[in-house]
């Protein structure tokens, strides 16, 4: 077994910080937990000052080091140089790191979002918002529309910090770099205010001011808002006010200066209107491409294929899910099923025994509505197949108009409703995905 403190022949000046501080770690028998404990210094710190990830070690984090080493005059200068040498090489190298943020690359071609991405894009890039926070039913495409706003912002000169919570959707490839996932990740920890999170500020400073004058963007997809800390988020955008946050989630954070941004399922709208060109029909074609590519889209096909996705109510997962089912079935038998049953075609059949779950996750955005709410999407769903108008909630609940008003927006802002122009007049429609997942729940 060879230590890796530097060799013989070379001069230590010239070594890196890291090779010196495991050199000499291993040299007196330490560990990096022994160390840490010795020099008061976390795990991870000794951890990644050793592997090189971190550059710019404070001057009392060397000093802390170097005690707990025991190191003599000649040892504790070389160490202090070679602090002083990546301190100076670490603006190039997180310049460059910089240069290259880049969000992780999506699976699949965006259909159907382009008035939607552009008014992101837009907002965020002009800096006229600093905090959107996209809501939308699980499944409605929440994590694919900040994947392309994130890719068009970072085209346009803006560096992309991405961190992919628990409620995120495994629709990317995330890139592997050391610094800045780690550090969005940081930040993400540090706006729970998790006691271990640490301060990421410092760290995100030397970052972003690599920048200069530039603004930058943290997304934080798949959030839980409910958990997050207003107060830190204010401090992080006074200490920095070139950062913007682009937020997904189920729920909006409810706090000064957020945009609300109510993501839709896509356009669906009725077979008679015979848009063919929609964009949800646009979106079932692309699944049905990569499921069949048999099947030719002609005038019968399209018929059937405009029925299913306004059935659907334009639900993306629901639609995939839908196209899944392909593999077993015909189309024309695919919109039997639809039009008799559509619970069963919400399990993804390329999902496993699990299926995409959709249904699960839609009934616990209905579980966390209050009991008031949940009545009234009950008997919603028994009014017109869903459909209904303003009228129809004040004549269910004995409400006054506002009340109502509040209830219906409520409701779109939970995903569970959608608007609905299908009869010439401005109203709503309880989404196929919701009713069913309602059924299920009554029938247990």
């Amino acid at each position: 077994m060879t230590l890796s403190h530097p060799p013989q022949h070379t001069p230590a000046t010239s070594a890196t910080l890291g090779s010196l501080i495991r050199g000499h770690r291993l040299r007196i028998g330490l560990t990096q937990r022994e160390l840490a404990d010795l020099s008061t210094i976390s795990v991870r710190a000794i951890r990644d000052l050793e592997k090189g990830k971190a550059q710019r070690p404070r001057t009392d984090t060397v000093r802390l080091i170097a005690d707990a080493l025991r190191l003599g005059p000649r040892s504790r200068t070389a160490l202090e140089e070679a602090a002083r040498r990546g301190q100076r090489a670490g603006g190039d190298v997180r310049r460059l790191s910089v240069e290259r943020a880049a969000p992780p690359v999506p699976l699949y071609p965006l259909v159907g979002r382009e008035a939607e991405t552009g008014v992101v894009v837009e907002e965020l890039g002009s800096g006229a918002e600093r905090l959107i926070t996209v809501v939308g039913l699980s499944g409605v495409g929440k994590t694919r529309l900040a994947l392309e706003a994130a890719a068009r912002l970072h085209e346009a000169g803006l560096p992309v910090l991405w961190h992919s919570g628990d409620g995120a959707a495994a629709g990317c490839l995330r890139t592997e770099d050391d610094l800045l996932p780690r550090l969005a990740d940081g930040c993400a920890r540090f706006l729970r205010g998790d006691g271990d999170a640490g301060d990421p500020l410092p760290e995100l400073a030397d970052v972003l001011g690599a920048i200069g004058g530039q603004g930058s963007v943290l997304v934080l997809d798949g959030v839980d808002t409910g958990v997050l800390d207003f107060g830190r988020l204010s401090g992080l955008l006074r200490a920095f006010p070139g950062l913007r946050l682009l937020l997904t989630g189920e729920r909006p954070w409810n706090v000064p200066g957020e945009r609300l941004f109510l993501l839709s399922p896509l356009e669906a709208p009725a077979p008679a209107a015979g848009h063919t060109d929609a964009a949800a029909v646009r979106f079932f074609l692309s699944q049905l491409r990569r499921v069949r590519p048999d099947i030719v889209p002609d005038e019968r096909t399209l018929a059937d294929v405009v029925w299913i996705c306004h059935r659907l109510d334009g639900h993306p997962a629901a639609l995939g899910a839908a196209a899944s089912w392909l593999t077993v079935c015909d189309l024309s038998t695919l919109r039997n099923i639809v039009e008799s049953d559509p619970a069963p075609l919400l399990d993804h059949l390329a999902g496993g025994p699990d299926g995409s779950r959709l249904q699960e996750r839609v009934g616990r955005t209905l579980a966390a509505l209050p009991a008031a709410y949940r009545t009234l999407v009950g008997d919603l769903c028994r009014v017109g197949d869903g459909e209904f108008l303003l009228q129809d909630v004040v004549r269910l609940t004995g409400r006054t108009l506002p009340e109502c008003g509040r209830l219906i927006r409520d409701l779109l802002v939970s995903g569970v409703v959608r608007s609905s122009s299908d009869g010439g007049r401005s109203g709503f429609r309880v989404l196929c995905v919701v009713r069913a997942s309602a059924g299920a729940a009554a029938a247990v």
